[in-house]
């Protein structure tokens, strides 16, 4: 009766007035259960949009990761990783393979979806072998981001400094003809 009311308290009270006459806790919670973890495919199917989609945009790097991982969660909670069920334990570790692929389509959905300022370490993170879990990725998007201060003109510094490199030879010669010229007396 104690795990019963415990439920019945957890329920929204239209749901709840909806199951007021169960007097046992494993059918309520049977009930419950097939009435609202069946998938919604329409759901399923927006959320998959969602997260393909979604882009970093204005947000902080950990803001963009904790949205896409809130779709991942609800996702996840509409759609199963199936398991082997064998009565005698299976050596192809399906179950293994499936959480694996998922996470490679996680690490390369949050990848794809950060600002154009990350593509260079999103480059190198999608050359290692094997591929980081997206805890790792995430961790190696933040140390980036505190490299370049969060600056999203970052790429663009970077060029504009490359060519100035590739013109005057290097940084010495540019900074020695600045120097010369600054103390030169005008004619």
């Amino acid at each position: 009766m104690m795990v019963l009311s415990w439920i019945i308290k957890t329920l929204s009270l239209y749901i709840a007035e909806s199951v007021i006459y169960v007097e046992n806790a494993k059918i309520l919670w049977d009930e419950l259960k097939e009435r609202f973890s069946k998938g919604d495919y329409f759901k399923i199917s927006d959320l998959l949009q969602a997260i393909h989609f979604i882009r970093q945009g204005e947000r902080n790097i950990t803001q963009f990761f904790t949205n896409l991982k809130i779709l991942w969660e609800e996702l996840e909670s509409l759609r199963l990783i199936p398991h082997c069920s064998c009565d005698i334990q299976c050596k192809c570790d399906l179950s293994r393979s499936s959480v694996k692929y998922k996470e490679i389509k996680y690490v390369i959905c949050f990848l794809k979806g950060l600002n154009d300022s990350y593509n260079l370490v999103c480059t190198q993170i999608l050359l290692m072998e094997p591929l980081p879990n997206i805890n790792r990725a995430f961790s190696l998007i933040i140390q980036q981001g505190r490299q370049i201060g969060g600056n999203p003109c970052y790429n663009s510094e970077i060029k504009n400094i490359v060519n100035v490199v590739d013109r005057q030879g290097n940084w010495k010669q540019q900074d020695q003809k600045q120097d010369q010229n600054s103390w030169k007396p005008s004619e």
